[in-house]
């Protein structure tokens, strides 16, 4: 299995995966699948913004998953602050293709100058949730019903880790 950035070849493989998330899961609260020009155009915005997009490829170069970081909130305070997303394709869980994104997703958003990294993960992921927690993630907060797919409520799990140990922004000043 190989990690790098993610380029056009790869748009019909995270296609494929975001919408088997969308109909299958509650990894993403949203139930519109969409096309390979939505993903092409995500693709395209994110890189555009500076943020990554990383795919886990095995030798075939068939995308096995795939990670991104992007803004957290869209305020200039936050500019320190990024929320990351992890897919894994459904036959593909379990055999460490997410830790090694997330690894990765991590490392790149220490050389971007990232200082926090979030993950919002719905409450019942056990399973992201216990990777998150043993790469250093810590739970930062609970809502409780802020969602809703498949006819139900859903809870939101928000969880941290902080990338670095500056105790204040370089070149800023406090007045």
């Amino acid at each position: 299995m190989l990690i790098r950035d993610a380029n056009s070849c790869d748009v019909e493989g995270i296609t494929a995966i975001y919408n088997d998330a969308v109909l299958h899961t509650t990894a993403i609260w949203n139930e519109q699948t969409v096309d390979t020009t939505n993903r092409a155009s995500w693709l395209a915005d994110r890189n555009k913004a500076g943020y990554p997009v990383l795919v886990a490829v095995n030798d075939a170069g068939d995308v096995l998953g795939y990670a991104s970081f992007g803004d957290w909130r869209a305020w200039d305070g936050y500019r320190h602050t990024a929320e990351h997303s992890i897919y894994v394709r459904a036959d593909q869980r379990g055999q460490g293709i997410g830790e090694a994104l997330l690894l990765a997703l991590v490392e790149r958003a220490r050389s971007s100058d990232k200082h926090v990294l979030v993950a919002g993960i719905e409450a019942k992921n056990e399973a992201s949730i216990r990777l998150h927690h043993k790469l250093g993630f810590e739970q930062a907060g609970y809502l409780k019903q802020v969602g809703t797919k498949f006819g139900r409520w859903l809870d939101l799990v928000f969880l941290q880790i902080v990338l670095d140990a500056r105790s204040a922004p370089e070149g800023e000043h406090h007045g």
